[in-house]
């Protein structure tokens, strides 16, 4: 914000957080408090994830008190016996844990029934060899295969001791039925939970009907059928689908250039790299561009020195990449220039990606807002089809956006901002203690219990929890023209902005955390059904209105490094606030949770 910093006004976070007055002024107080520094006011922080613990099966409460300790038929010659039929006493030995809510699925599902799922006769039946080819599977769906591996006993047995071979196969019939509804529990509500991760995220956790599947699994003629159906079946993620598969099959032997990291090169500029991103556009470029500039290319020996003809070279690479032509080599064109992410990488984005998709609904709408915060992209769809896409600004890497979603219920037009405290403690005060009349000269409104006071009559060494600050509308107001709202805890929303520049950087995490757009009339237009110019003219009134959204529209605040665009393609980002590395531990904290009381 240029208007903290003390020069022209530019856009800032917008989070309201009304309070209440402060205390009133006060000179010793002032005199006594002006060397203590205000205590800062932090953001959502990021946890050490703690996996789901394990629970053992409580197979001791499903024994049918009727043969609980007999022996039964094993009396009898073998080939008078029956195979299992009292098998069920061997449950209390078997040692198997699951999630919580799988165990307690299974302790329903068995302790209602006397048969067997998964075993038959003397050994494993069909529909367990159904099943474990699916769960062998896991890996195409992005999960993985270990958290389902079951042990099989095997097919030979000495069948003079049907008492060890029941006992195996008991034993395997509870862990079957543990890996499958653990994976079933995992695919449509995903192995991590989101709100364990930081305070960023914020999700309502699925619940999945386990006990109910199960009976499902019961009565099927076709198992794998009704275990791949919980998979999610949106386009989205049948698309990163798609894509894994066609990376795991692929080597990865595409020629690449390294550019040393940080790397920042500018027109005028002498710096080693250089040889490396003339390497890189060689290796990238079109052949059209490639022919165009080929007299500079061939001349080119590796000098370091950033000569006026290469500028025109890196140029033309950034505008056919889609990036700004500015000759400013920095973070996208060495993505650019270097081919992005290796397979591996790219396979880890989309496994992160799957994992996520599971937290938001299986199929996103006929009508929505879909924000991606790495790609610094907003997107609207109706009909089920995506009808513009535009650029956003989202919040910095000290004040990031968060992860959920929500529905869109208001515009308003000629909107106040409310300054949040965040910005106040953080940043307005250390002006406002040199300066108290600050916020009077930039026309800020300042309250105290309800009623308008000057802002050098409060007293900014006091505490500022019930100080309320806002800025009225106008043409640098931080908002803008309008804001869109889908009311949440997180006093997130989108909103216009008079920093129109930063749209036209390649790297857009710049605000405090609301979404800025380039485009917001046309946004506001969409989600009111309604023309432009009709936004148009409710702005130019000049008033303060809120416009209400006729039918609520889910819009969905996401933080994807992999993500499908319209066409279907797969397209990949980077990660910006370092997520995807607090998913990774929480896929490998979830790993030894599950295997080491396995």
């Amino acid at each position: 914000m240029d208007l903290i910093r003390g020069g022209k006004k530019r856009a800032a976070h917008e989070q309201v957080q009304p309070g209440q007055p402060a205390p009133g002024f006060d000179t010793m107080l002032q005199q006594e408090q002006r060397a203590v520094a205000p205590p800062k006011i932090s953001g959502p922080r990021y946890y050490t994830y703690k996996a789901e613990p394990l629970r053992r099966v409580q197979t001791d409460r499903l024994v049918d008190p009727v043969v609980t300790g007999s022996v039964g038929s094993y009396g009898l010659p073998p080939m008078l016996r029956v195979p299992l039929a009292n098998a069920r006493q061997f449950l209390p030995e078997v040692d198997v844990s699951a999630p919580a809510g799988v165990a307690k699925a299974m302790e329903s599902f068995y302790g209602g029934r006397s048969d067997f799922l998964w075993i038959a006769g003397s050994g494993i039946n069909s529909r367990a060899k159904a099943a474990i080819a699916v769960l062998k599977d896991a890996a195409k769906v992005g999960l993985d295969p270990a958290d389902y591996a079951v042990a099989v006993p095997a097919d030979a047995f000495d069948r003079g001791d049907m008492i060890t071979r029941e006992k195996d196969l008991v034993r395997f019939e509870i862990a079957m039925s543990a890996a499958v509804l653990t994976y079933v529990q995992d695919t449509v509500r995903g192995r991590i939970d989101p709100n364990r991760i930081s305070g960023y995220h914020d999700f309502k956790r699925k619940t999945v009907d386990l006990a109910g599947f199960l009976e499902k699994l019961a009565t099927t003629s076709d198992v794998a059928a009704l275990i791949e159906s919980q998979n999610p079946k949106s386009s989205q993620f049948l698309a990163l689908k798609r894509e894994l598969e066609r990376l795991r099959a692929e080597t990865d032997a595409t020629p690449r250039v390294e550019i040393a990291p940080g790397t920042l090169l500018k027109p005028g500029d002498s710096n080693p790299e250089l040889a490396n991103i003339v390497a890189g556009i060689r290796l990238k470029a079109s052949e059209a561009l490639k022919t165009e500039h080929a007299v500079v290319l061939a001349s080119y020996q590796g000098a370091p020195e950033y000569t006026p003809e290469l500028v025109s070279l890196v140029e033309a690479f950034q505008k056919e990449k889609g990036l700004k032509p500015d000759g400013i080599v920095g973070q996208a064109s060495i993505r650019a220039l270097t081919g992005g992410e290796t397979t591996a990488t790219k396979i880890d984005k989309l496994e992160v990606a799957m994992e996520q998709a599971r937290w938001l609904p299986d199929g996103l709408g006929d009508r929505y807002v879909f924000i991606n915060q790495p790609a610094f992209m907003a997107y609207y769809t109706e009909g089920g089809t995506e009808q513009f896409s535009m650029r956003v600004v989202v919040g910095s890497k000290a004040n990031q956006t968060y992860f959920f979603q929500d529905e869109i219920q208001t515009v308003e037009v000629n909107p106040y901002w409310g300054v949040p405290q965040s910005i106040i403690v953080n940043e307005m005060l250390p002006k406002l203690r040199s300066d108290p009349s600050y916020l009077d000269r930039m026309g800020y409104q300042v309250e105290v219990g309800g009623r308008a006071v000057p802002s050098s009559a409060v007293n900014w060494y006091g505490s500022t929890a019930s100080v309320s600050v806002r800025q009225p509308p106008s043409s640098d107001n931080a908002l803008g023209e309008l804001k869109i709202l889908f009311p949440n805890s997180h006093a997130i929303y989108m909103h216009d902005t008079p920093s129109k520049s930063f749209f036209k950087r390649d790297q857009r995490a710049l605000s405090h955390g609301c979404v800025r757009l380039s485009e917001p009339r046309r946004m506001a237009a969409a989600v009111l059904g309604v023309s432009m110019e009709e936004v148009a003219s409710e702005i130019a009134s000049g008033r303060n209105k809120a416009l209400p959204v006729s039918q609520k529209i889910p819009v969905y605040v996401s933080y994807f490094t992999a993500w499908p665009n319209k066409e279907g393609k797969v397209e990949y980002f980077n990660d910006v606030y370092g997520r995807d590395m607090y998913m990774n531990r929480a896929f490998e904290a979830t790993r030894k949770a599950r295997h080491a009381e396995g």
